[in-house]
């Protein structure tokens, strides 16, 4: 290190005399021993106040340009020194060597730069700022095709150094996207694909910028899915496998992308790692096979990608992944059944499958997750049943199969997210089954727990999910058992609450059943109605400019079948309806005025 302080004097001299051969000597000194300890060699090359020197040796026609640059490489691997290598002026000099067209002082340049760039924000400014990037892109093209292990080697540098200068930076990756960094780099994949320190460079750069929405459109005009997928076939190694997946997901988030990996034969890969790893218990194959079958399930999540692999339910794909739902495999059974979910996104697939025995795979599954279960298994089960009772011609069948009656095997679920999907399952099987819908509307213990779950206030998905539960069982049964019911169990304030809601849909279904309620059930369903204080809400829907026709028909509607009760019709008198509902007769819906004018007469006449 004394000899270090010598170094160090002589090159304060030398470096103002610009003798080239004592300060190659002087630089070769401090190379080795920034070899031997580099921090400690750096906090004297930083107290020495030498730094700011280097910037005059950064001149292209000097021999000792690259050893200078490999120099500040070094002290850069250090985070005490970045900010002094910017405050020493050094970013300038040193963007402007990567005009130079000596190898060395490229590579070495570029190392500095990335260095310097290496998680600080002060360095990718100042390179920013001195327009580094554009310089660094033009020759990762220009260089692009030729594969002489020296060129590789600094390809490698500069794609070191872009990500260093974006990594984690959304505007320095929307700046290097819209500098076209993403076809040079993808070709850059496909030319040196044998090199395995580009490759990872280059996987990694994507994975980087993958992350950015506006990359994903880049990325589906280039052939990154083939490329990515030959890649991916030669590799052996779990990490190398595992840097290509991390690339994968974030791209096949984009429905292009994701046609394009199906069609690339990504599909057939990931089957094969699932059928390699299904058995091991090695931490390394059991996570391997999670990335594999969540990858397979996100594919599906395309419309035209999922049903090229449905093939009309003869594909193999499709064929493979049912076989994982019977299996003893907890994440097998999860990406079978949410690969299930994705398939019956369109009538046709729905009755497809319903008619080739999927339910009872399904019931089967969730049997086996009764006691304990598997939470989100459970939840991709009855995601799977629920659209699959989407098409009419299914209900029944899946009714009769017995669905109700597994799903009703989770009412004692206190998860939300499987209370949410047993409630939306449920809604899917009843509609328009009258027979199934009063059969479920008598069961108190499931009228029980809706009304408890109408209060669910922590869950907004489960407490409207039950509301519309509630309205269904009486708009689908139009029976007066199933009301009775639902009056015993104090489901009524829930149902006039349900009335006020923000979305048009839910008001509309309350204010049906609501209907149905005082057109069957008046006497026994009176006194909760008073109390929840419903003809108030009724004048306030009516004389809001904001409700929707349906809304204000609706409400018109409920008004007159109310004058059935004495009480109610009392707090109707008292509340002026007359003023509001004769407005409406000339409302620009011609229904609402009809149904005014009907509203009106009734009013006038009974009192």
């Amino acid at each position: 290190m004394d000899n270090l302080s010598d170094t160090l004097k002589k090159l304060k001299i030398t470096a103002v005399d610009r003798t080239e051969d004592s300060l190659e000597g002087c630089l070769d000194c401090l190379l080795q021993a920034l070899a031997q300890n580099n921090m400690e060699t750096s906090e004297k090359i930083q107290g020495s106040g030498i730094l700011q020197l280097f910037a005059s040796l950064l001149i292209p026609q000097s021999s000792c340009t690259a050893k200078v640059a490999n120099v500040i490489a070094e002290v850069a691997k250090n985070e005490f020194m970045r900010i002094p290598c910017v405050d020493a002026g050094l970013i300038s000099p040193l963007v402007q060597l990567l005009n130079s067209k000596d190898q060395e002082v490229l590579l070495q340049t570029g190392r500095a730069l990335g260095n310097i760039c290496y998680d600080s924000h002060e360095g990718r400014s100042a390179v920013d700022q001195a327009g580094g990037a554009q310089i660094v892109i033009d020759h990762l093209r220009s260089l692009c095709s030729i594969t002489d292990p020296a060129n590789e080697k600094l390809l490698t540098v500069f794609c070191g150094m872009l990500m260093n200068y974006s990594n984690e930076n959304d505007s320095l990756q929307a700046q290097l996207i819209n500098m076209g960094v993403i076809p040079t780099l993808v070709k850059l994949l496909g030319i040196h694909c044998q090199n395995a320190a580009l490759t990872e460079m280059c996987l990694v750069a994507f994975g980087n910028l993958a992350e950015l929405e506006s990359s994903k459109e880049q990325f589906a005009s280039t052939n990154i899915a083939e490329e990515l997928v030959k890649l991916f076939k030669k590799q052996i190694e779990h990490d190398k496998r595992e840097m290509i997946f991390e690339v994968l997901a974030p791209l096949a988030e984009n429905d292009a992308i994701k046609l394009q990996l199906v069609e690339a034969g990504l599909v057939e890969c990931l089957l094969e790692i699932v059928q390699q790893k299904v058995d091991s218990d090695k931490e390394d194959d059991i996570a391997e096979l999670k990335t594999a079958s969540d990858l397979m399930v996100l594919l599906l999540l395309g419309d035209e990608s999922m049903q090229k692999l449905f093939e009309g339910g003869k594909g193999n794909v499709f064929q493979r992944v049912l076989s994982w739902i019977p299996s003893n495999n907890h994440q097998l059974q999860l990406a079978g059944a949410l690969a299930i979910a994705n398939f019956a996104r369109n009538d046709g697939n729905c009755i497809h499958m319903v008619d080739n025995g999927i339910v009872e795979k399904l019931m089967d599954l969730l049997d086996r997750h009764v006691e304990d279960g598997n939470v989100t298994v459970q939840h991709a089960a009855l995601s799977a049943l629920r659209n699959l009772a989407i098409p009419v011609v299914n209900k029944a069948k899946m009714l009769s199969a017995g669905v109700t009656e597994a799903v009703l095997k989770f009412l004692k679920s206190e998860m939300p997210p499987v209370q949410f999907k047993l409630l939306g399952t449920l809604r899917m099987l009843i509609d328009a089954q009258a027979e199934a819908a009063e059969q479920l509307g008598k069961n108190v213990k499931l009228v029980e727990r809706l009304v408890e779950w109408c209060e669910a206030k922590d869950h907004a998905g489960v407490m409207g999910e039950s509301n519309r539960l509630l309205s269904a069982l009486i708009r689908h049964s139009k029976s007066k058992d199933v009301i009775k019911t639902i009056v015993q169990s104090g489901g009524i304030k829930h149902l006039v609450t349900m009335a006020t809601s923000e979305h048009v849909i839910m008001q509309n279904e309350a204010l049906v059943a609501l209907a149905l309620i005082a057109a069957l059930e008046l006497g026994t369903a009176e006194k909760d109605l008073e109390n929840a204080k419903l003809v108030q809400i009724l004048h306030r829907l009516l004389a809001d400019e904001r409700s929707a026709p349906e809304i204000k028909y609706n409400s018109m509607v409920l008004i007159c079948a109310l004058m059935g009760s004495e009480s109610l019709y009392k707090e109707v008198q008292d509340l002026a309806f007359l003023d509001v509902v004769s407005k409406l007769r000339s409302h620009e819906n011609k229904s609402v005025a009809q149904q005014a004018s009907l509203t009106e007469q009734r009013l006038t006449v009974d009192s």
